[in-house]
C-alpha cells in the first residue's frame, strides 16, 4: 500500500520506535526565539550540556521587539531581559541568532523560508505552535514546549506519537483570487470543521484550490492548521516550491539534485490511504471575518452574526462558550458584519505580513485615506519584507493613507509588546487568533484577510472587498 507524505517524512525520521505508538524523531532545524528558550538554556547549563547540533538551530528576536524606535531603549524589563537573555545564550552555545539589529531580523516563521533555512521533506521545530507554517514546503513542522526545546537543544531529537494523517482538499479555482483569499481559505476550514476538528492528525492540503495559490500563501494555510487543533500542515512540494527556495541565502550548494529528489518523492502515493478526509470547494468560499473569540466563531462577510444555538448545532458547551463570546464582543446575534465598526486595523503576524499580503493590501489602500476614527499599522514579518516593499513604494502607499510603517516583528498578533489593544477596542486583525485578551486586555479581535483588513480602515466597518475595484 502506498504512502502518505507524511508517512514518508515521518518514517524517514524515525531514530528508534517504542511500543504504544512513541517513537525518537530525528530534527533537521531547530528555530529559537527569545520567549520559550531560556528555560530551556538553564536546563543544559545545569547538567552541564552542550547544544548537539549548534549549526542545525538557528535563532531570532520576535515576540518581544519593539516595532518603532529602535534605538530607544526597551522600556519593558521583562521583554529587555529575554532579548539579552537570548543574546547571551547563542553567544555561550554557539548558534547563529539574526537579532534586533540583523537586516534578516523578522518573525521566525517568515525568515525561515525566505533565508532557504526551510526546505522540503525535513524535520522543523520551534517552541512556538505555529511552526506548522514551514509545512507550505512539505516539511514536516510543529510546536514544541519548552522541555522539549532543551530535549532538542542536548539531542537533536524529539519523542513523539505519531499523529494520524487527515486529508483535505481544496477543490476548484477562485474566480476573484484579489479578494477571496488564502485567508479566506482556511478560515472557511475552521468554520466548518471546528476548532478541534485536526485534532491528533497531520493534515495535508491538496487540490486545484491549494496548487493555484503562490508560496507565501500557502505558508497562511498551513500557519493556521492549529487552529483546527491539528499538529501541522502539509502541501506537497511542486514547482512553485523549488523555484521559491532556489538561490535563497541558506539554500544548499546541492540545491538541483535535491530538487530532483524531492520532486520524484516528496508527494503522496496514489494508493496511499488517509485516516480522515473533507473536501471544500472553492466557490463556497467567501471573504471572512470572525466574530467570537476562537477562530471557528467565523462567517461570511455577507452573514449575520448566529444566535448561540444556530452556533452550536445542539452542542450545549458549544452554545455556551458561544453566548459567552458575544458578551465578550460586546455583540448582538442577528447584526450584519458590514455593520460593526471597528476601532483599530492591524496588517501583520506570522500568517499574513509577507510581501504578497502587503502588495494586496495596498492595491485596497492605494490613493485614498483610512477612517478618521481608525488608527491602523503595518508591520512587515521581517526586515527582508520591509527593505523589498520600501523598494516598491509600497510604505508610501500605506503612509500615504494614514497607516503606520513599522519594524519587524510578531507585534499586535500578541500582547507582549507595546503594539496591544486598550480595553474594548475592535481590531481588524490579519493574524491567527482571536482569544479574549489575546492582542490586549479587554481588546476584540475579528481575524480577517490583509485586502480586508485594508477595506475595513479605509470604511471604517467591514465591507465587502469583492464590491471593490481590485486589478
Amino acid at each position: 500500500m502506498g504512502k502518505t507524505l507524511f508517512e514518508k517524512i515521518w518514517d524517514a525520521h524515525v531514530v528508534v520506535e517504542q511500543e504504544h505508538n512513541l517513537s525518537l524523531i530525528y530534527v533537521d532545524r531547530h528555530l529559537v526565539h527569545e520567549v520559550t528558550s531560556p528555560q530551556a538554556f538553564d536546563g543544559l547549563r545545569e547538567n552541564n550540556r552542550i547544544v548537539r547540533r549548534p549549526d542545525l538551530t538557528i535563532a531570532t528576536m520576535d515576540h518581544n521587539v519593539p516595532t518603532n524606535n529602535r534605538s530607544l531603549p526597551i522600556l519593558d524589563q521583562t521583554s529587555a531581559i529575554q532579548i539579552q537573555t537570548l543574546e547571551k545564550n547563542c553567544k555561550d552555545f554557539g548558534i547563529k541568532l539574526f537579532d534586533i539589529n540583523s537586516p534578516n531580523q523578522g518573525i521566525v516563521h517568515v525568515i525561515g523560508p525566505q533565508l532557504g533555512i526551510t526546505l522540503p521533506g525535513t524535520t522543523i521545530v520551534c517552541g512556538d505552535s505555529h511552526t506548522s507554517t514551514h509545512g507550505a514546503f512539505g516539511a514536516l513542522a510543529f510546536g514544541i514546549g519548552t522541555s522539549d526545546v532543551e530535549h532538542v537543544l542536548a539531542s537533536q531529537t524529539i519523542w513523539l506519537e505519531k499523529p494520524k494523517s487527515f486529508e483535505i482538499k481544496v477543490e476548484g479555482k477562485r474566480k476573484n483570487p484579489h479578494a477571496v483569499t488564502a485567508k479566506d481559505i482556511i478560515l472557511s476550514i475552521i468554520k466548518n470543521i471546528g476548532t478541534s476538528g485536526g485534532t491528533g492528525t497531520v493534515v495535508e492540503y491538496s487540490g486545484e484550490g491549494i496548487t493555484d495559490l503562490s508560496m507565501e500563501q500557502r505558508m497562511t494555510i498551513c500557519n493556521m492548521s492549529i487552529e483546527a487543533g491539528a499538529r501541522a500542515g502539509l502541501i506537497s512540494p511542486d514547482e512553485k516550491t523549488f523555484d521559491y527556495l532556489r538561490n535563497r541565502k541558506y539554500t544548499p550548494k546541492n540545491y538541483e539534485s535535491l530538487v530532483e529528489y524531492w520532486g520524484e518523492n516528496l508527494k503522496t502515493d496514489s494508493g496511499a490511504k488517509f485516516d480522515k478526509t473533507y473536501t471544500i470547494h472553492i466557490d463556497n468560499i467567501a471573504p471572512q471575518v470572525s466574530w467570537g473569540t476562537n477562530p471557528g466563531m467565523t462567517c461570511d462577510v455577507t452573514e449575520s452574526i448566529p444566535t448561540p444555538k444556530d452556533y452550536s448545532k445542539g452542542d450545549r458547551n458549544q452554545e455556551k462558550a458561544a453566548q459567552k463570546a458575544l458578551e465578550y464582543m460586546d455583540l448582538k446575534s442577528g447584526t450584519p458584519i458590514t455593520e460593526i465598526a471597528i476601532d483599530r486595523v492591524f496588517i501583520g503576524s506570522c500568517t499574513n505580513a509577507r510581501l504578497d499580503d502587503l502588495i494586496e493590501a495596498s492595491k485596497v489602500i492605494k490613493g485614498q485615506k483610512i477612517s478618521e476614527n481608525v488608527s491602523a499599522m503595518v508591520v512587515p514579518g521581517s526586515q527582508m519584507v520591509k527593505r523589498q516593499a520600501e523598494e516598491l513604494g509600497i510604505d508610501k502607499i500605506f503612509t500615504n493613507a494614514n497607516f503606520e510603517w513599522r519594524e519587524a516583528g510578531c507585534s499586535m498578533c500578541l500582547g507582549m509588546n507595546p503594539d496591544i489593544l486598550l480595553p474594548g477596542e475592535r481590531c481588524a486583525s490579519t493574524s491567527n487568533r482571536n482569544f479574549e485578551g489575546r492582542q490586549g486586555v479587554g481588546g476584540r479581535t475579528h481575524l480577517v484577510s490583509p485586502v480586508m483588513a485594508a477595506a475595513a480602515a479605509l470604511e471604517g466597518h467591514f465591507v465587502d472587498v469583492r464590491q471593490l475595484d481590485l486589478q
